[in-house]
């Protein structure tokens, strides 16, 4: 095993996309004896323990429930920092593997990639110290605004991260905030289910 290579600290969580959203829920809540720490008509975050989600189920309407299409959106990679996040995207950019997807949640910086089957990714990175300031930020209103997140350019913030600039100032939520509800571009969607969500009226052309 390579020791030069900087390693996830831990696997994060799952996500999953249903058109039986409340059944979901519920059957995870029994299941696992979970709780929801942020829910809305688009999706539901839950946990067991002191993760802020380990599961978070998506809401899509119209969704053909069939196993190629219901399951698993994306898993998740936590790593112990920004600078460990960014020396992996140099790294995984060296071999020619790059983000479909570069974001800031509020709740974590995240970098989503999609394997060659298809699957996609997150290599991500806590914002906040603690799981009590995560569930604030969570709950106090800032991040219904836009629960998708603000794209970001990895050069950019591999840039200044570079000229010194601090992990805080590079993951700051900005105090006011766009509103957005659309799921992200094709790029990471994929074609098909790009024109899926397009055509049950979850995202606008783009």
């Amino acid at each position: 095993m390579d020791a030069s290579i900087i390693r996830p600290a831990k696997l994060a969580h799952i996500v999953l996309k249903t058109n039986r959203y409340k059944e979901l829920i519920d059957w995870y809540q029994m299941v696992l004896g979970a709780e929801v720490t942020h829910g809305d008509k688009m999706g539901t975050f839950l946990t067991y323990d002191d993760e802020h989600h380990r599961i978070a189920i998506l809401n899509i309407p119209g969704l053909p429930q069939t196993r190629a299409m219901s399951g698993v959106d994306h898993f998740a990679f936590t790593y112990n920092s920004l600078s460990d996040l960014l020396a992996t995207y140099k790294r995984l950019k060296e071999a020619g593997i790059e983000p479909v997807w570069p974001v800031n949640h509020g709740a974590t910086f995240s970098f989503y990639y999609r394997d060659p089957d298809g699957n996609i990714v997150e290599l991500q990175v806590d914002i906040f110290p603690s799981r009590e300031a995560t569930n604030e930020f969570l709950t106090d209103g800032r991040f219904a605004i836009n629960p998708i997140g603000i794209d970001v350019d990895p050069e950019e913030i591999l840039a200044r991260h570079k000229a010194g600039v601090s992990d805080e100032e590079l993951m700051r939520w900005p105090e006011e905030v766009t509103r957005r509800t659309t799921p992200p571009s094709s790029a990471y969607l994929g074609r098909f289910h790009a024109t899926l969500f397009k055509l049950v009226g979850l995202a606008k052309p783009r």
